[in-house]
């Protein structure tokens, strides 16, 4: 017996492609997000998946606020990670490959139809090589196209007032497996931590984290993410796309 769906899907992956074609075609979807982030090792107490589960977390919770608007494209899992390679068990792209693959993720979307691309990213090692070819993808498109670390929407006053360790940005907010991704993990996914961990390495910043804590950092995020993708749509939030030359 097929399901009735009150509420429509917001991940890409589960439609068929008569579901997605006839949303496309009403005008139903307005919006799509690509989420991008790394698996790579997150000191002894944090699952490798962190970047990506978390910046997936985001991306779903946003597109949950803004339905029947805004879809969820998953297409890559892993980024460029090179200086973590030390810790077996990471995976790395090179930055040549995960540029390619991230372009033709925004290319499948937009021949798909989407005029409104946001690229999620949730690992700091993807960020200087968008940014230095960002402005290639923008001529390639044509479209309202963004690229955004989600932590980017948070300030040094919320930093400040949550964190216990420190609070200068960037260092401690997003940082590396510390107390910021520690809560994260702990408030949306808290079978990735491992709490027995923390007294088996040096830094014990982690162990300053709580559910809690993590919890309202999400809030925020999710919030202000969602505004930021809500203007994209209203065309309050437009990106300038770079003239050719002559």
């Amino acid at each position: 017996m097929e399901k009735t769906v009150s509420n429509p899907e917001v991940l890409q992956r589960k439609h068929t492609r008569r579901e997605f074609r006839e949303r496309m075609q009403s005008g139903e979807l307005k919006a799509c997000i690509i989420p991008v982030a790394a698996i790579e090792q997150h000191l002894e107490h944090l699952a490798m998946e962190h970047d990506w589960r978390s910046v997936c977390h985001v991306a779903v919770a946003v597109a949950e606020r803004l339905r029947p608007h805004v879809l969820v494209a998953e297409g890559i899992m892993t980024g460029i990670s090179e200086h973590h390679m030390r810790h077996p068990g990471t995976l790395s792209l090179r930055p040549g490959t995960f540029l390619t693959v991230v372009a033709d993720l925004i290319d499948s979307v937009v021949r798909a139809g989407f005029k409104n691309v946001l690229v999620l990213n949730g690992h700091g090692g993807n960020t200087a090589p968008v940014n230095g070819t960002w402005e290639q993808f923008l001529r390639m498109n044509q479209v309202n196209l963004h690229f955004l670390c989600y932590w980017d929407v948070l300030t040094e006053a919320d930093a400040k007032e949550l964190l216990k360790s420190g609070h200068k940005l960037p260092n401690d907010l997003p940082g590396h497996a510390q107390e910021f991704e520690t809560a994260f993990a702990l408030a949306a996914f808290p079978e990735n931590v491992r709490t027995k961990m923390w007294t088996d390495q040096a830094d014990k910043r982690p162990s300053m984290a709580t559910a809690q804590q993590g919890g309202e950092f999400i809030k925020r995020i999710v919030e202000r993410v969602t505004i930021y993708v809500q203007e994209m749509i209203d065309g309050k939030r437009v990106t300038q796309i770079p003239a050719y030359f002559p």
